[in-house]
């Protein structure tokens, strides 16, 4: 069995070390535009399955050479090549996936669903952890109730050291952080779907410590496929990014300056506020750091006659003894397991959907724990607080 996996950075370099420990795994190709990361690559990975290609992710033809064999395509670069990817998959005959991007891009990687089930393979996109393993979470708790009513995400990447005035370090794309606090959110309220302010809906919740009080608000996000799905399932839903308090309105105020805007700032110049905003969080908020990872997910309803309410929650930290953040760890897992999970047939059929709705969510779960990251489930009588100012309000059943 072969893997491709285009992007050698540090989602693609995380995936590739994940898929390294499975032996059934004959050969893993990783692709990358730069020598950089292919090098670092290869002082990470000391594994004669590995090879490594400079080529471009736009590249189709090169790509279609160095990809011919493969079991999966796995894309964890710039998300405007997945569709691309994903029909280069297709034509080879071999599943594909990756870590998210825009509404828009997963639409057009969700439109090959036909060739895909015509091929026999899986196009998977929004297999990271958010998009992708949030939604699992979410959908696995809606399908523990007879009625669910209400369903909450809360998921934040946190440095372990937060630093004023952002108490903020990128983990992934700034262009990304810039696309999800500059778009509207999408949210169900009373059964239909409506869209809301970026970096609106503050609240604070609480999690064990060291992290405490902290602040949660709506974002971008790809929850609208997930909207889409549980629009005829429950009343309430919605998504929102967890940070250190006072981030939101922070970049409220950079953002309110118009620095989010793609409007060139001189005509002399084709540089954009934007650019110039995402090349400053790059060079101030860029960089190695030690970070955390939180998630919780609260679903409530209806339950063997009974009104319940199910919290999942997971936290995962930096490995000091890897070097490996919680951020990569969080990604690259996901996408893994899934990436297994097609290879070895252990989802039938073939054709195109996000993996909440394609893949066994209960097994996903045994084989994350497996690989370090541990969900809890408690369940209560009652309703409880997304929030948890202290600890959940409630007695767990």
């Amino acid at each position: 069995m072969i893997v491709t996996i285009v992007g050698g950075g540090p989602i693609g370099s995380a995936i590739a070390q994940e898929l390294a420990a499975r032996p059934h795994i004959t050969e893993i190709r990783v692709c990358d535009a730069k020598s950089r990361p292919l090098k670092s690559l290869a002082n990470q990975i000391s594994d004669r399955r590995v090879h490594s290609y400079q080529i471009n992710a736009k590249d189709r033809n090169g790509l279609f050479s160095v990809a011919e064999g493969s079991s999966c395509i796995v894309a964890a670069t710039d998300p405007s090549v997945n569709p691309m990817l994903a029909s280069l998959a297709v034509e080879l005959g071999a599943h594909f996936c990756d870590n998210g991007g825009s509404d828009d891009i997963a639409r057009q990687v969700l439109q090959l669903h036909e060739p895909a089930k015509g091929r026999g393979v899986w196009v998977v996109p929004n297999c990271g952890l958010s998009p992708g393993l949030v939604e699992i979470l979410c959908l696995y708790g809606v399908e523990k109730f007879d009625t669910a009513r209400t369903a909450r995400i809360r998921v934040g990447n946190l440095p372990l050291a937060p630093e004023d005035p952002f108490n903020f370090r990128l983990s992934t794309s700034a262009h990304k952080v810039v696309e999800d606090y500059s778009h509207h959110a999408h949210v169900i309220v009373d059964g239909e779907i409506e869209s809301v302010e970026p970096l609106s809906n503050i609240e604070h919740v609480f999690f064990r410590e060291p992290f405490g009080l902290l602040e949660a608000f709506s974002t971008a996000g790809s929850v609208v496929l997930l909207a889409g799905a549980l629009s005829d399932r429950v009343q309430e839903l919605d998504l929102k990014t967890i940070t250190w308090p006072g981030h939101a309105d922070h970049m409220k105020f950079v953002l309110g300056l118009g620095f989010g805007e793609s409007k060139n700032i001189d005509i002399r110049t084709h540089l954009t506020y934007r650019d110039i905003l995402v090349r400053a969080m790059q060079k101030h908020l860029g960089g190695m750091h030690k970070d955390a990872v939180l998630v919780r997910v609260l679903v409530s309803g209806i339950r063997d006659g009974q009104e319940q309410t199910m919290v999942l929650e997971m936290i995962d930290t930096f490995d000091d003894e890897t070097g490996m953040s919680a951020m990569r760890r969080c990604t690259g897992i996901p996408a893994a397991i899934i990436t297994d999970m097609l290879i070895t047939g252990q989802i039938d059929g073939g054709g195109a959907s996000p993996p909440e709705q394609a893949i066994d969510k209960s097994m996903f779960l045994t084989l994350l724990g497996e690989r370090g990251l541990h969900v809890s489930e408690t369940w209560y009588d009652g309703s409880v607080n997304i929030t948890d100012q202290t600890e959940h309000q409630g007695t767990a059943v």
